[in-house]
């Protein structure tokens, strides 16, 4: 899971390295920055009485623009419903936002961000020109947390509506996103192992087919994982990480998951592929422990436990799992508590909840769980969800044919600014929404429990 959501400066000071367009050079004059095409300028069709109208509008949308800009540093330029356009920064802009209704002008000033997100969705507004510099820009300059009171409200009306505390809502914020289809996921994920996570980009990783198997081949090492293991694979998706660890490591394993649709489609893959013997799943709730298990493998599974059930969520790993065994939680995780932004839970993941890394710790401390191991790996999904933007989008006509009237402009809109809006966020030097991969054991390890260097992740 990827939500948007990272942090500019909110203290009124331009980043490092961007001068302030008020200092020794002078500020430029406001109306500079106001450009009217030829239809705003005609007096034959347009009265003096609706131009001033247009102008003072502009006088409105100009000291904000030049706001962000300073904090951002990257020009662009807004048009507004009349066609009159308004610029901020030195050169060519990176992108262009034009306001095609009143409504999503007025949408955008009373709900910030969001407002601007959702009058794109729905066709309200058109973006013209870098849509990645576009959203970068938007969280340098903080435009996000600017109406984060109000968000706030939402956001817990929303958790009031959706939370993940009883098993069936859990059940069906799961489907909401993971039980669009297998169709859907294999045009723009890995080919064949379809891992809807985080990849592992070392040094001169090409593709996202390599990037992919390296993270199974980097959590299997870390799990020290061999043939004489069973393990569970919690929230386990289609399958990949089982299909490739048994493949590589020889271990054996039980995959846990909620979606009916993946759960279905990984039940018939596996007998396909005559594995019956070596590996299954397990339609059931994460916190429905069985087992206990040599190895616990948990990838991309705390973000889905929900904002109150993080505590039960993370006990049902260190149940799952066997006295001295191993375990990893690779997770999205907050450095520092905050809310998980609104878009994503209310138009990606309904029942989706970043935890911190000190509340997962805490956690997992109560829980009885060592932590041997934490690696962050936020640089990694930049180039993920890179790659599958540029999947999705090329292949969006595909998409289309699967289902007209499901995957229609709104879908395409709100899952283009859900991939490329969070590999930015991950990009951005402002953020503070991470990845991390934890390795835990059940009570304190052993020196012959595990390496005492990291030596073997490397070999």
């Amino acid at each position: 899971m990827a939500p948007i959501g990272g942090r500019g400066r909110t203290d009124g000071t331009p980043p490092r390295g961007l001068t302030s367009r008020n200092g020794a050079a002078g500020r430029e004059s406001e109306h500079r920055h106001i450009v009217t095409n030829s239809r705003a300028m005609d007096t034959r069709t347009d009265t003096p009485a609706a131009f001033e109208h247009a102008h003072g509008k502009a006088g409105l949308v100009q000291p904000f623009i030049d706001e962000l800009v300073e904090r951002s540093g990257t020009p662009f330029a807004v048009v507004l419903p009349d066609g009159t356009r308004c610029a901020g920064g030195r050169g060519a802009p990176a992108f262009t936002l034009r306001f095609l209704t009143e409504r999503a002008l007025f949408a955008t000033f009373a709900r910030g961000h969001l407002g601007l997100l959702e009058a794109y969705f729905d066709g309200s507004i058109a973006v013209d020109g870098d849509l990645k510099a576009a959203f970068a820009a938007g969280l340098a300059s903080g435009l996000d947390q600017r109406w984060r009171p109000w968000n706030a409200l939402e956001n817990d009306l929303h958790e009031w509506r959706r939370s993940n505390g009883s098993i069936e809502q859990a059940k069906a914020n799961a489907r909401a996103h993971y039980g669009l289809g297998t169709d859907f996921y294999r045009l723009w994920l890995d080919d064949p192992l379809m891992m809807y996570t985080c990849g592992y980009w070392p040094e001169g990783t090409r593709t996202l087919e390599e990037a992919q198997r390296a993270k199974i081949d980097h959590v299997c090492r870390k799990l020290r994982l061999g043939p004489d293991d069973r393990f569970v694979d919690v929230g386990c998706g289609f399958g990949g990480f089982m299909f490739r660890a048994h493949e590589t490591t020889g271990a054996t394993g039980v995959g846990v998951n909620t979606t009916t649709e993946q759960v279905d489609w990984l039940r018939d893959e596996i007998a396909r592929r005559e594995l019956g013997h070596a590996l299954a799943v397990r339609e059931a709730d994460f916190r429905d422990v069985d087992g206990p298990y040599d190895k616990v493998v948990s990838i991309g599974v705390l973000e889905h436990a929900g904002r109150d059930q993080l505590a039960e969520v993370i006990r049902a790993h260190a149940e799952f799992l066997k006295p001295g065994g191993l375990g990893m939680l690779h997770f999205i995780g907050h450095v520092g508590r905050y809310d998980t932004e609104l878009f994503i839970r209310k138009h990606v993941f309904p029942g989706g909840w970043i935890p911190s890394l000190a509340e997962a710790i805490v956690e997992m401390e109560r829980a009885g769980l060592e932590v041997v191991d934490v690696e962050n790996l936020r640089r990694h999904y930049a180039p993920t969800l890179d790659a599958w933007a540029e999947r999705f989008e090329r292949r969006w006509d595909d998409i289309q044919a699967l289902d007209p009237e499901r995957f229609d402009e709104r879908f395409r809109r709100v899952w283009r600014s859900y991939l490329v809006g969070c590999a930015e966020m991950f990009r951005s030097p402002a953020g503070y929404t991470h990845l991390f991969q934890i390795v835990f054991s059940k009570g304190n390890v052993t020196a012959a429990g595990y390496p005492m260097s990291r030596r073997h992740l490397y070999a």
